[in-house]
């Protein structure tokens, strides 16, 4: 696939005070009461959990076609995948396809985090934004934006945000009123302020770029010429492919999961820790590749990845059995 990158504490009993009086005992049947009813009140949330956006008032059922898709992730922790478009955020929950019924913008350099999202982008046509968006939050599912910096301004495509501490990371396209030069930026206070890294070793055309959901420290980024990971919030980049191009990034608190292709499409998961690196198994992919991936935070069996051709899979079993949902931008 020559064309694919112009495509796209224990418990401890102080028993040893003097006349400490011991706690009174906790029958086995009330143990078992307040079991079943933490199980009862877990099984609720789950199945509110399930049907949270198709219950909402801001979505509707949506039969159309599905492209130009600029990332995915698990907004708000709603346990439901959400697809950003240049017409609006498209959800898959529970077998079933949504989309916003208003707010429909050209999201670009989108990030799910677990209190929504970050984007960057141009509004859409019923839309009194400014354009571009510069970087804006919602908490609301895109129902209202909030604008954080540079609206007007820039359009980030490289973006990356935290899952958890939404530091950001971007590639700044050019000159504007806060980054003086077209090189790499973090912000650790929500945009208020931003740092110029050197990012040695990151001399690649990127297509994406990914924040640690917890630790800034870490950063990764995926080039033309690799993937790159930095430990160090960015001021210096190790290569840690040694042939073929990189496709895709993504943290999850204990590894790295990277999409790479070498005339053979890769997805692996590759440990913080200690290097070591496995293999996800993908469906059959011919000339294509991983472009954006995501994971369920409330349960790593649960994946979904859009490829460069337009196609979303969908798995939750860890890869064993991938559901083509969209092939070409249109739904299976």
């Amino acid at each position: 696939m020559k064309n694919l990158w112009i495509i796209a504490a224990g418990l401890t009993l102080g028993l040893s005070a003097c006349g400490q009086t011991e706690e009174p005992k906790v029958s086995e049947e009330e143990n078992i009461v307040e079991e079943q009813e933490e199980q009862i009140e877990n099984q609720n949330t789950a199945d509110q959990q399930k049907e949270a956006i198709a219950n909402h008032d801001f979505f509707e059922p949506f039969d159309g076609k599905i492209d130009h898709i600029h990332g995915v992730g698990y907004v708000g922790n709603q346990g439901a995948p959400f697809f950003a478009t240049h017409d609006g955020l498209k959800v898959y929950e529970n077998g079933k396809w949504y989309k916003t019924k208003e707010q429909n913008h050209d999201y670009m350099g989108f990030n799910a985090t677990k209190d929504g999202f970050y984007t960057s982008g141009h509004p859409g046509h019923d839309s009194n934004l400014p354009n571009p968006l510069g970087i804006q939050k919602s908490a609301d599912n895109g129902q209202t934006l909030e604008m954080l910096d540079l609206e007007g301004e820039t359009d980030f495509h490289v973006m990356g945000i935290g899952y958890e501490d939404p530091a950001i990371f971007v590639m700044n396209p050019h000159k504007n009123s806060k980054m003086q030069t077209e090189k790499f930026y973090l912000s650790e206070d929500h945009a208020k302020t931003w740092q110029e890294v050197q990012a040695n070793g990151l001399e690649d055309t990127l297509i994406s770029v990914a924040v640690h959901p917890q630790k800034p420290d870490y950063l990764a980024a995926a080039g033309q010429q690799g993937i790159y990971l930095s430990s160090d919030k960015g001021e210096n980049f190790e290569k840690i492919t040694e042939t073929g191009q990189g496709t895709s990034v993504f943290f999850t608190n204990d590894s790295l999961v990277y999409g790479s292709y070498d005339g053979n499409t890769k997805l692996i998961k590759r440990s913080l820790s200690d290097k070591t690196e496995k293999d996800i198994t993908l469906p059959q992919m011919q000339e294509d590749a991983v472009m954006y991936f995501a994971q369920n935070p409330q349960n790593e069996q649960e994946m979904t990845f859009a490829s460069f051709n337009g196609n979303v899979y969908f798995t939750n079993d860890s890869g064993s059995n991938w559901e083509l949902l969209v092939e070409k931008g249109v739904f299976k």
